[in-house]
């Protein structure tokens, strides 16, 4: 299915637009810029599609309120940068939306929000409940609060979390770059894009370079990791330069704009993806050659009698990294059983648990249906 196919399906739209392209070089805010994405977004709104917009920009707003003439390096100060700008932000995106007669909503989340189950759930129902009411939700990530989300930066991580939380058809990452290149265009004049991933390889991920501009905190790599998450959700990634006037139509109306990343043929069930992608692992299990082969070519559950040695202080219900004894990782799941348990059963038949722990609620440490193999996502293996 090539684009034009696929953009004649696609409803449900999440937008991502990064500091780059929404402030200039000294910090404040590119008002034309962000007048023009405010444009594009209400009239694809009209045209009938379901619209999020993941937005960066607090920082960046922020510091030119602040008079700061370079981003902030301290935690602290990129916090109060965020604090200041986060209001001046959704100020302007509700007064221009507002002049297009639209009405939007303000969400500010954090990664606890996808880590914790009923946090998960809840945004969900509350994002499908604004799409259902017509309204357009504005979401970023609460940096005035948050030091992870500072840190490492990850709108884009962010956009593909969100886009398979409402099961997005499309997820469309507007960055100050054209696309994924075969090699990083600032530094090889003869750079050339790459118009279409059919599958992300290791080959693909070592075209990812660093950070780009001055103002961001991410770079290709972490778009990559963003197509990772929605590919494997079942929704096209578009990767395209925001700069350019019109280019949300363009890429809706199938111009061949940008990197575009086809979704997988068969995507992950909604919880799998919320394993994968949305809880934080707590330990570590290595198993045996013969659990690993399982696992891995037969969708088998984790059995004490497969697991060698166990890592990490974590309690039952908790998400765990599986890895063979080569410490590749195999799987991520959702453990029965607690890591003091676990150290005591490993390495035994199921019928010895009870023996052994004075108590048996499962034959399995991890139950295949609470199991997502990941070993395909980092060799490109299927």
């Amino acid at each position: 299915m090539n684009r034009k196919e696929y953009l004649s399906k696609v409803r449900r739209v999440v937008i991502k637009v990064g500091s780059s392209t929404l402030t200039y070089e000294n910090g404040r805010l590119n008002l034309s810029r962000i007048e023009g994405l405010v444009r594009q977004l209400a009239d694809i709104h009209n045209r009938g599609y379901e619209v999020i917009l993941v937005t960066s920009g607090a920082i960046g707003a922020g510091m030119g309120k602040l008079g700061l003439k370079s981003r902030p390096k301290t935690i602290p100060e990129k916090q109060a940068a965020a604090a200041v700008g986060q209001g001046i932000l959704l100020h302007m995106y509700e007064k221009l939306f507002g002049e297009y007669g639209q009405t939007v909503a303000q969400i500010l989340l954090t990664r606890e929000d996808m880590i914790q189950r009923t946090r998960f759930i809840n945004a969900r129902n509350t994002l499908f409940k604004l799409l259902e009411q017509g309204i357009i939700p504005i979401i970023n990530e609460n940096d005035a609060v948050v030091v992870d989300e500072i840190k490492f930066g990850d709108n884009d991580t962010l956009s593909a979390l969100v886009a398979s939380l409402v099961e997005a058809d499309l997820l469309i990452l507007l960055s100050d770059i054209d696309g994924l290149y075969d090699a990083n265009p600032r530094l090889n004049p003869e750079a050339k894009i790459i118009p279409w991933v059919n599958e992300i390889t290791a080959e693909i991920e070592n075209m990812a370079g660093g950070a780009g501009s001055s103002l961001g905190t991410g770079g290709m790599a972490t778009k990559i990791s963003a197509a990772r998450i929605a590919v494997s959700s079942g929704t096209a990634m578009v990767i395209a330069n925001g700069s350019k006037q019109g280019i949300i139509n363009d890429i809706l109306n199938g111009e061949e704009h940008g990197t575009w990343f086809k979704p997988e043929d068969r995507p992950l069930q909604f919880r799998k993806r919320w394993i994968a992608f949305g809880t934080k692992v707590m330990g570590r299990l290595v198993i045996d050659g013969g659990a690993a082969a399982a696992l891995y070519r037969e969708n088998k559950s984790l059995l004490p009698s497969g697991v060698v040695a166990v890592e990490g202080d974590f309690s039952e219900g908790s998400a765990v990294s599986i890895v063979d004894e080569s410490y590749n990782e195999i799987a991520k799941g959702i453990v029965n059983y607690s890591s003091e348990e676990i150290e005591k059963i490993k390495g035994l038949q199921s019928i010895e648990i009870e023996e052994r722990l004075g108590h048996k609620n499962y034959d399995e440490i991890v139950h295949r249906d609470n199991m997502v193999i990941t070993y395909s996502f980092i060799s490109g293996e299927e």
